[in-house]
């Protein structure tokens, strides 16, 4: 799976991580994140994100 990189702040979204601290489990890839979901760091949407 693709990880994802936060234009703003640079956090990258690792889906063998997840993103436990907001209810996204291991394995969840970008595209199956739900549509409100934001960046923990900075709080952009998903369409701030690039592939890497």
């Amino acid at each position: 799976m693709d990880k994802y990189t936060c234009v703003p702040c640079g956090w990258e979204y690792d889906p063998a991580v997840g993103d436990p601290d907001n209810g996204i489990a291991p394995g969840t890839a970008f595209e199956d994140l739900p549509d409100d979901w934001t960046c923990p760091v900075c709080g952009v949407g998903k369409d701030l994100f690039e592939k890497e």
